[in-house]
Protein backbone atom coordinates (compact mmCIF):
# COMPACT_ATOMS: atom_id res chain seq x y z
CA UNK A 1 0.00 0.00 0.00
CA UNK A 2 0.63 3.71 -0.67
CA UNK A 3 1.05 6.15 1.94
CA UNK A 4 0.36 9.27 1.11
CA UNK A 5 -1.38 12.66 3.05
CA UNK A 6 -1.45 15.59 0.79
CA UNK A 7 -0.81 17.55 2.99
CA UNK A 8 1.46 17.55 6.15
CA UNK A 9 -0.58 18.33 9.21
CA UNK A 10 1.23 21.11 11.06
CA UNK A 11 1.85 21.23 14.32
CA UNK A 12 -0.62 23.42 15.93
CA UNK A 13 1.49 26.72 17.64
CA UNK A 14 -1.58 28.73 19.54
CA UNK A 15 -1.99 26.78 22.65
CA UNK A 16 1.72 26.48 22.97
CA UNK A 17 2.70 30.11 22.61
CA UNK A 18 -0.33 30.74 24.54
CA UNK A 19 0.65 29.51 28.19
CA UNK A 20 3.90 31.82 27.87
CA UNK A 21 2.56 34.88 26.65
CA UNK A 22 -0.52 34.80 29.60
CA UNK A 23 2.41 33.86 32.01
CA UNK A 24 3.82 36.98 31.28
CA UNK A 25 0.66 39.12 31.77
CA UNK A 26 -0.18 37.24 34.93
CA UNK A 27 2.03 35.02 36.54
CA UNK A 28 4.87 37.00 37.36
CA UNK A 29 3.54 39.72 38.87
CA UNK A 30 3.68 40.67 42.62
CA UNK A 31 0.25 40.66 44.61
CA UNK A 32 -0.12 43.21 46.23
CA UNK A 33 -3.61 44.52 48.31
CA UNK A 34 -4.98 40.82 47.78
CA UNK A 35 -4.62 40.13 51.36
CA UNK A 36 -4.24 41.87 54.60
CA UNK A 37 -0.80 42.18 55.61
CA UNK A 38 -0.26 40.99 59.74
CA UNK A 39 0.53 44.90 61.30
CA UNK A 40 0.45 44.38 65.41
CA UNK A 41 2.18 42.10 67.03
CA UNK A 42 -0.83 41.15 69.47
CA UNK A 43 -4.37 41.95 70.10
CA UNK A 44 -6.23 41.87 73.71
CA UNK A 45 -8.60 39.38 73.65
CA UNK A 46 -11.36 42.15 73.95
CA UNK A 47 -10.06 43.65 70.09
CA UNK A 48 -10.21 40.43 69.02
CA UNK A 49 -14.10 40.15 69.61
CA UNK A 50 -14.72 43.42 68.43
CA UNK A 51 -12.81 42.71 65.20
CA UNK A 52 -14.64 39.16 65.04
CA UNK A 53 -13.96 38.58 61.08
CA UNK A 54 -11.48 40.42 60.33
CA UNK A 55 -7.85 38.39 59.94
CA UNK A 56 -6.70 37.37 63.21
CA UNK A 57 -2.29 36.78 63.84
CA UNK A 58 -1.09 35.39 66.66
CA UNK A 59 1.85 36.93 68.21
CA UNK A 60 4.17 33.61 67.58
CA UNK A 61 3.90 34.15 63.59
CA UNK A 62 3.95 37.76 63.89
CA UNK A 63 7.16 37.45 65.41
CA UNK A 64 8.53 35.10 62.44
CA UNK A 65 6.65 36.85 59.57
CA UNK A 66 7.49 40.51 59.62
CA UNK A 67 11.24 40.30 59.85
CA UNK A 68 11.00 38.28 56.98
CA UNK A 69 8.42 40.38 55.46
CA UNK A 70 10.75 43.39 54.95
CA UNK A 71 13.89 41.07 54.33
CA UNK A 72 11.78 39.72 51.29
CA UNK A 73 10.70 43.47 50.50
CA UNK A 74 14.13 45.19 50.86
CA UNK A 75 15.68 46.49 48.13
CA UNK A 76 18.39 44.15 46.34
CA UNK A 77 16.68 41.36 48.63
CA UNK A 78 18.71 38.36 47.90
CA UNK A 79 15.87 35.64 47.99
CA UNK A 80 17.88 32.37 47.61
CA UNK A 81 19.41 33.22 51.12
CA UNK A 82 16.07 33.82 52.34
CA UNK A 83 14.69 30.45 51.14
CA UNK A 84 15.52 28.97 54.36
CA UNK A 85 13.13 30.79 56.49
CA UNK A 86 9.54 29.65 54.91
CA UNK A 87 9.68 26.43 56.07
CA UNK A 88 9.23 28.09 59.68
CA UNK A 89 7.15 30.55 58.42
CA UNK A 90 4.74 28.10 57.16
CA UNK A 91 4.98 25.93 60.28
CA UNK A 92 3.70 28.92 62.17
CA UNK A 93 1.10 29.53 60.30
CA UNK A 94 -1.78 27.96 61.89
CA UNK A 95 -4.83 29.65 60.64
CA UNK A 96 -6.16 30.36 57.77
CA UNK A 97 -5.17 33.98 57.53
CA UNK A 98 -1.95 33.01 58.30
CA UNK A 99 -1.72 30.78 55.61
CA UNK A 100 -3.00 33.49 53.34
CA UNK A 101 -0.69 35.87 54.03
CA UNK A 102 2.16 33.48 54.32
CA UNK A 103 1.48 31.95 50.92
CA UNK A 104 1.07 36.01 49.59
CA UNK A 105 4.87 36.50 50.83
CA UNK A 106 6.43 33.33 49.69
CA UNK A 107 4.74 33.89 46.16
CA UNK A 108 6.39 37.54 46.34
CA UNK A 109 9.40 36.17 47.48
CA UNK A 110 9.49 33.51 43.88
CA UNK A 111 8.47 36.36 41.38
CA UNK A 112 11.36 38.67 43.38
CA UNK A 113 13.78 35.81 42.92
CA UNK A 114 12.45 34.00 39.50
CA UNK A 115 11.69 31.07 41.35
CA UNK A 116 8.77 29.49 39.80
CA UNK A 117 8.73 26.90 42.56
CA UNK A 118 8.76 29.30 45.09
CA UNK A 119 5.85 31.08 43.63
CA UNK A 120 4.04 27.89 42.94
CA UNK A 121 4.59 27.24 46.79
CA UNK A 122 3.17 30.63 47.56
CA UNK A 123 0.00 30.17 45.14
CA UNK A 124 -0.89 26.74 46.51
CA UNK A 125 -0.04 27.57 50.25
CA UNK A 126 -2.79 30.87 49.49
CA UNK A 127 -5.83 28.55 47.63
CA UNK A 128 -5.19 25.98 50.24
CA UNK A 129 -5.95 28.50 53.36
CA UNK A 130 -9.60 29.54 51.50
CA UNK A 131 -9.05 33.13 52.42
CA UNK A 132 -8.82 33.72 48.67
CA UNK A 133 -11.63 36.32 47.80
CA UNK A 134 -14.36 34.49 45.42
CA UNK A 135 -13.59 36.72 42.38
CA UNK A 136 -10.10 35.65 42.31
CA UNK A 137 -10.36 31.91 42.49
CA UNK A 138 -10.27 31.47 39.08
CA UNK A 139 -7.13 34.05 38.55
CA UNK A 140 -5.27 32.07 41.02
CA UNK A 141 -5.92 28.80 39.96
CA UNK A 142 -4.92 30.16 36.71
CA UNK A 143 -1.78 31.39 37.82
CA UNK A 144 -0.78 28.11 39.60
CA UNK A 145 -1.59 25.87 36.65
CA UNK A 146 0.67 28.07 34.66
CA UNK A 147 3.46 27.75 36.91
CA UNK A 148 3.60 24.01 38.03
CA UNK A 149 2.80 23.38 33.96
CA UNK A 150 6.11 25.23 33.34
CA UNK A 151 7.82 23.08 35.99
CA UNK A 152 6.42 19.76 34.35
CA UNK A 153 3.84 18.79 37.03
CA UNK A 154 1.29 18.38 33.98
CA UNK A 155 -1.08 16.44 36.47
CA UNK A 156 -1.47 19.43 39.12
CA UNK A 157 -1.51 21.96 36.35
CA UNK A 158 -4.30 20.04 35.07
CA UNK A 159 -6.17 20.16 38.53
CA UNK A 160 -5.39 24.08 38.61
CA UNK A 161 -6.77 24.40 35.52
CA UNK A 162 -9.97 23.00 35.77
CA UNK A 163 -10.78 24.86 38.76
CA UNK A 164 -9.97 27.89 36.61
CA UNK A 165 -12.11 26.46 33.76
CA UNK A 166 -14.98 26.17 36.64
CA UNK A 167 -15.10 29.28 37.53
CA UNK A 168 -15.64 30.38 34.51
CA UNK A 169 -12.22 32.41 34.26
CA UNK A 170 -11.05 34.40 31.03
CA UNK A 171 -9.03 37.32 30.06
CA UNK A 172 -9.22 40.00 27.09
CA UNK A 173 -6.91 37.71 25.18
CA UNK A 174 -7.66 34.37 26.69
CA UNK A 175 -11.62 32.50 26.13
CA UNK A 176 -13.05 29.55 28.07
CA UNK A 177 -12.47 28.16 24.86
CA UNK A 178 -8.47 28.69 24.92
CA UNK A 179 -8.56 27.24 28.38
CA UNK A 180 -9.72 23.65 27.43
CA UNK A 181 -7.20 23.35 24.70
CA UNK A 182 -4.35 24.24 27.11
CA UNK A 183 -5.71 21.41 28.63
CA UNK A 184 -5.92 19.48 25.82
CA UNK A 185 -2.07 20.54 25.75
CA UNK A 186 -1.13 19.48 29.45
CA UNK A 187 -2.26 15.72 28.64
CA UNK A 188 -0.09 15.69 25.10
CA UNK A 189 2.87 17.49 26.97
CA UNK A 190 3.51 14.72 28.97
CA UNK A 191 2.42 12.04 25.87
CA UNK A 192 -0.89 11.25 27.25
CA UNK A 193 -1.97 11.91 23.55
CA UNK A 194 -5.15 9.30 24.13
CA UNK A 195 -6.48 11.21 26.85
CA UNK A 196 -5.40 14.31 25.64
CA UNK A 197 -7.17 13.81 22.50
CA UNK A 198 -10.61 12.88 24.64
CA UNK A 199 -10.37 15.89 25.86
CA UNK A 200 -9.84 17.76 22.89
CA UNK A 201 -12.84 16.12 21.37
CA UNK A 202 -15.29 17.22 24.24
CA UNK A 203 -14.17 20.78 23.92
CA UNK A 204 -14.83 20.75 20.21
CA UNK A 205 -17.97 18.96 21.22
CA UNK A 206 -18.61 21.83 23.67
CA UNK A 207 -18.27 24.46 20.87
CA UNK A 208 -20.53 22.76 18.48
CA UNK A 209 -23.29 22.35 20.95
CA UNK A 210 -22.90 25.96 21.55
CA UNK A 211 -23.73 27.17 18.07
CA UNK A 212 -20.04 27.82 17.35
CA UNK A 213 -17.73 26.35 14.40
CA UNK A 214 -14.58 25.43 15.93
CA UNK A 215 -11.54 26.92 14.50
CA UNK A 216 -9.43 24.77 12.33
CA UNK A 217 -6.29 24.56 14.01
CA UNK A 218 -7.61 23.05 16.84
CA UNK A 219 -8.69 20.04 14.25
CA UNK A 220 -5.10 20.37 12.90
CA UNK A 221 -3.50 20.03 16.21
CA UNK A 222 -5.44 17.38 17.27
CA UNK A 223 -4.80 15.56 14.23
CA UNK A 224 -1.63 15.99 14.06
CA UNK A 225 -1.04 14.62 17.72
CA UNK A 226 -3.40 11.08 16.90
CA UNK A 227 -1.98 10.40 13.61
CA UNK A 228 1.51 10.92 14.28
CA UNK A 229 1.23 9.05 17.37
CA UNK A 230 -1.28 6.17 15.84
CA UNK A 231 -3.72 7.08 18.49
CA UNK A 232 -6.88 5.44 17.29
CA UNK A 233 -9.80 5.74 17.49
CA UNK A 234 -10.06 8.61 18.89
CA UNK A 235 -7.85 9.83 16.00
CA UNK A 236 -11.45 9.21 13.63
CA UNK A 237 -13.43 11.13 15.92
CA UNK A 238 -11.60 14.31 15.56
CA UNK A 239 -10.94 13.50 11.26
CA UNK A 240 -14.70 13.58 10.93
CA UNK A 241 -15.59 16.28 12.77
CA UNK A 242 -13.03 18.25 10.93
CA UNK A 243 -14.25 17.73 7.47
CA UNK A 244 -17.77 18.35 8.80
CA UNK A 245 -16.32 21.31 9.55
CA UNK A 246 -14.42 21.88 6.84
CA UNK A 247 -15.10 20.18 4.00
CA UNK A 248 -12.90 20.76 1.05
CA UNK A 249 -11.64 18.20 -1.47
CA UNK A 250 -8.16 18.52 -0.17
CA UNK A 251 -9.10 17.83 3.76
CA UNK A 252 -11.35 15.16 2.78
CA UNK A 253 -8.31 13.08 0.88
CA UNK A 254 -6.17 13.74 4.29
CA UNK A 255 -9.27 12.00 6.08
CA UNK A 256 -9.54 9.31 3.52
CA UNK A 257 -5.79 8.79 3.62
CA UNK A 258 -5.35 9.12 7.13
CA UNK A 259 -7.87 6.04 7.89
CA UNK A 260 -5.83 4.62 4.78
CA UNK A 261 -2.48 4.94 6.56
CA UNK A 262 -3.81 3.80 9.59
CA UNK A 263 -5.11 0.67 8.81
CA UNK A 264 -4.17 -2.65 6.82
CA UNK A 265 -7.54 -2.75 4.66
CA UNK A 266 -8.06 -5.45 2.27
CA UNK A 267 -10.01 -4.86 -0.97
CA UNK A 268 -13.25 -4.89 0.51
CA UNK A 269 -12.91 -2.46 3.43
CA UNK A 270 -10.54 -0.34 0.30
CA UNK A 271 -13.81 -0.50 -2.23
CA UNK A 272 -15.78 1.65 0.27
CA UNK A 273 -13.20 3.62 1.25
CA UNK A 274 -12.56 4.71 -2.35
CA UNK A 275 -16.06 5.03 -3.34
CA UNK A 276 -16.25 7.82 -0.67
CA UNK A 277 -12.64 9.71 -1.85
CA UNK A 278 -14.59 9.80 -5.58
CA UNK A 279 -17.71 11.14 -4.12
CA UNK A 280 -16.09 14.10 -2.50
CA UNK A 281 -13.57 14.43 -5.59
CA UNK A 282 -10.63 13.56 -3.15
CA UNK A 283 -8.78 11.39 -6.36
CA UNK A 284 -5.75 13.31 -7.68
CA UNK A 285 -3.19 10.54 -8.30
CA UNK A 286 -3.33 7.67 -11.07
CA UNK A 287 -1.94 5.53 -8.17
CA UNK A 288 -5.52 5.81 -6.49
CA UNK A 289 -7.42 5.66 -9.22
CA UNK A 290 -5.55 2.27 -9.96
CA UNK A 291 -6.25 1.04 -6.22
CA UNK A 292 -9.56 1.53 -6.57
CA UNK A 293 -10.25 -0.15 -10.10
CA UNK A 294 -8.31 -2.98 -8.57
CA UNK A 295 -10.66 -3.18 -5.74
CA UNK A 296 -13.37 -3.41 -7.65
CA UNK A 297 -12.18 -5.46 -10.28
CA UNK A 298 -13.75 -5.25 -13.81
CA UNK A 299 -14.63 -8.79 -13.47
CA UNK A 300 -17.32 -8.19 -10.68
CA UNK A 301 -18.03 -4.61 -11.01
CA UNK A 302 -17.53 -3.91 -14.69
CA UNK A 303 -19.74 -0.82 -14.90
CA UNK A 304 -18.05 1.21 -11.84
CA UNK A 305 -14.81 0.08 -13.02
CA UNK A 306 -15.67 1.98 -16.57
CA UNK A 307 -16.91 4.87 -14.43
CA UNK A 308 -13.97 5.58 -12.11
CA UNK A 309 -11.36 5.23 -15.32
CA UNK A 310 -13.49 7.76 -17.62
CA UNK A 311 -13.28 10.04 -14.34
CA UNK A 312 -9.57 9.78 -14.31
CA UNK A 313 -9.26 10.30 -18.03
CA UNK A 314 -11.76 13.37 -18.19
CA UNK A 315 -9.52 15.24 -15.26
CA UNK A 316 -6.54 14.18 -16.79
CA UNK A 317 -5.28 12.10 -13.45
CA UNK A 318 -4.11 9.29 -15.92
CA UNK A 319 -2.70 8.90 -19.70
CA UNK A 320 -4.90 6.37 -21.85
CA UNK A 321 -1.66 5.04 -21.94
CA UNK A 322 -1.23 3.86 -18.76
CA UNK A 323 -1.74 0.02 -19.38
CA UNK A 324 -3.32 -1.28 -16.18
CA UNK A 325 -6.02 1.49 -16.57
CA UNK A 326 -5.92 0.80 -20.21
CA UNK A 327 -6.38 -3.11 -19.96
CA UNK A 328 -9.01 -2.71 -16.81
CA UNK A 329 -11.20 -0.53 -19.10
CA UNK A 330 -11.14 -2.83 -21.84
CA UNK A 331 -12.20 -6.05 -19.80
CA UNK A 332 -14.83 -3.61 -18.40
CA UNK A 333 -16.34 -2.76 -21.57
CA UNK A 334 -16.40 -6.17 -22.76
CA UNK A 335 -18.23 -7.33 -19.84
CA UNK A 336 -20.74 -4.85 -19.65
CA UNK A 337 -23.31 -6.09 -22.13
CA UNK A 338 -23.62 -9.97 -20.27
CA UNK A 339 -23.78 -7.90 -17.10
CA UNK A 340 -26.22 -5.91 -17.77
CA UNK A 341 -28.56 -9.00 -19.27
CA UNK A 342 -27.66 -10.76 -16.19
CA UNK A 343 -29.09 -8.24 -13.70
CA UNK A 344 -33.01 -9.56 -14.30
CA UNK A 345 -31.66 -13.30 -13.30
CA UNK A 346 -29.73 -11.92 -10.55
CA UNK A 347 -32.64 -10.10 -9.04
CA UNK A 348 -35.40 -13.03 -9.58
CA UNK A 349 -32.44 -15.12 -7.66
CA UNK A 350 -31.76 -13.19 -4.78
CA UNK A 351 -35.60 -12.92 -4.05
CA UNK A 352 -36.05 -16.37 -3.70
CA UNK A 353 -36.73 -17.24 -0.04
CA UNK A 354 -34.12 -20.42 -0.72
CA UNK A 355 -31.69 -17.86 -2.29
CA UNK A 356 -28.45 -18.31 -0.25
CA UNK A 357 -26.70 -15.20 1.35
CA UNK A 358 -23.66 -15.18 -1.12
CA UNK A 359 -26.32 -14.80 -4.00
CA UNK A 360 -28.26 -12.30 -1.88
CA UNK A 361 -25.46 -10.04 -0.86
CA UNK A 362 -24.03 -10.39 -4.48
CA UNK A 363 -27.29 -8.65 -5.68
CA UNK A 364 -26.35 -5.95 -3.16
CA UNK A 365 -23.07 -5.35 -4.57
CA UNK A 366 -24.14 -5.65 -8.51
CA UNK A 367 -27.09 -2.80 -7.98
CA UNK A 368 -25.30 -0.72 -5.52
CA UNK A 369 -22.17 -0.75 -8.42
CA UNK A 370 -25.17 0.27 -10.98
CA UNK A 371 -26.47 2.51 -9.35
CA UNK A 372 -30.09 1.12 -8.30
CA UNK A 373 -29.87 1.68 -4.69
CA UNK A 374 -33.05 0.81 -3.99
CA UNK A 375 -32.92 -2.86 -4.92
CA UNK A 376 -29.13 -2.47 -3.06
CA UNK A 377 -31.09 -1.37 0.24
CA UNK A 378 -33.86 -4.35 -0.13
CA UNK A 379 -30.42 -7.39 -0.28
CA UNK A 380 -28.54 -5.69 2.04
CA UNK A 381 -31.47 -5.28 4.71
CA UNK A 382 -32.28 -9.11 3.47
CA UNK A 383 -28.64 -10.14 3.91
CA UNK A 384 -28.19 -8.96 7.61
CA UNK A 385 -30.99 -11.42 8.82
CA UNK A 386 -29.10 -13.93 7.59
CA UNK A 387 -26.78 -16.26 9.10
CA UNK A 388 -23.76 -15.72 8.79
CA UNK A 389 -23.64 -12.27 7.07
CA UNK A 390 -20.68 -10.17 7.28
CA UNK A 391 -22.58 -7.61 9.09
CA UNK A 392 -19.89 -4.96 9.08
CA UNK A 393 -19.98 -5.01 5.30
CA UNK A 394 -23.30 -5.48 4.75
CA UNK A 395 -23.89 -2.26 7.08
CA UNK A 396 -21.29 -0.27 5.27
CA UNK A 397 -22.58 -0.78 2.21
CA UNK A 398 -26.47 -0.26 3.16
CA UNK A 399 -25.30 2.79 4.48
CA UNK A 400 -24.23 3.86 1.05
CA UNK A 401 -27.19 2.80 -0.46
CA UNK A 402 -29.45 4.99 1.60
CA UNK A 403 -27.22 7.95 1.62
CA UNK A 404 -27.65 7.73 -2.17
CA UNK A 405 -31.46 7.60 -2.15
CA UNK A 406 -31.20 10.34 -0.06
CA UNK A 407 -32.30 8.72 3.34
CA UNK A 408 -30.19 10.75 5.39
CA UNK A 409 -31.21 9.71 9.04
CA UNK A 410 -31.36 5.92 8.26
CA UNK A 411 -27.98 5.89 7.17
CA UNK A 412 -25.94 7.61 9.67
CA UNK A 413 -28.29 5.29 11.89
CA UNK A 414 -27.09 2.22 9.72
CA UNK A 415 -23.60 3.42 9.85
CA UNK A 416 -23.50 4.25 13.48
CA UNK A 417 -23.99 0.29 13.66
CA UNK A 418 -20.74 -0.63 11.70
CA UNK A 419 -17.76 -2.29 14.20
CA UNK A 420 -14.21 -3.42 13.88
CA UNK A 421 -11.60 -2.00 11.23
CA UNK A 422 -14.82 -1.04 8.99
CA UNK A 423 -15.87 1.73 11.86
CA UNK A 424 -13.72 4.75 10.14
CA UNK A 425 -14.67 4.05 7.23
CA UNK A 426 -18.61 4.09 8.85
CA UNK A 427 -17.71 7.36 10.35
CA UNK A 428 -16.31 9.07 7.29
CA UNK A 429 -19.27 7.69 5.59
CA UNK A 430 -22.03 9.12 7.91
CA UNK A 431 -20.07 12.38 8.15
CA UNK A 432 -20.70 12.45 4.37
CA UNK A 433 -24.35 11.70 4.73
CA UNK A 434 -24.80 14.52 7.41
CA UNK A 435 -23.45 16.80 4.42
CA UNK A 436 -25.29 15.93 2.52
CA UNK A 437 -28.62 15.86 4.44
CA UNK A 438 -26.86 19.41 5.45
CA UNK A 439 -27.09 20.58 1.55
CA UNK A 440 -30.79 19.32 1.02
CA UNK A 441 -31.44 21.92 4.24
CA UNK A 442 -29.17 24.37 4.19
CA UNK A 443 -28.77 26.09 8.28
CA UNK A 444 -26.87 29.14 8.42
CA UNK A 445 -23.43 29.62 9.02
CA UNK A 446 -22.38 29.80 13.05
CA UNK A 447 -19.68 31.80 14.10
CA UNK A 448 -16.28 30.65 14.51
CA UNK A 449 -14.91 30.25 18.47
CA UNK A 450 -11.30 30.71 17.86
CA UNK A 451 -8.36 31.04 20.16
CA UNK A 452 -6.86 34.39 20.87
Amino acid sequence: MRLFVSNPLARGKGARHLALAIALATGTAMLSGMVAEPAFAQREKKERKKDEGKPQYSKEFVAVYQPLSAAVNAEGADVASLKAQFPGLLAASLNPDEKMVAGNLIYNAGVRGNDRQLQLQGMTTMLESGKVEADQVGRFNFIAYQLASALGQHAQSRAYLQTAIDQNFTLENVSAADLRIAMAESYFAENNFAQGLDYLSRAIANVQASGQKVDESWYRRGLSVGYTNKIVPQVYEVVASWVGDYPSPTNWRDAVNIARNLNSFEAPEMLDLMRLSYRVDGLLEKYEYSDYVEAADARRLPREVKRVIERAYAKGHASKDDIYLSDALTQANARISSDEADLPALERDARAASAPLRTVVAAGDTFLSYGQYDKAEEFYIKALGMPGSNTALVLTRLGIAQTELGKYGEAQATFGKVEGIRAPIARLWSTYSKQKAGAVAPAAAPAVATGS
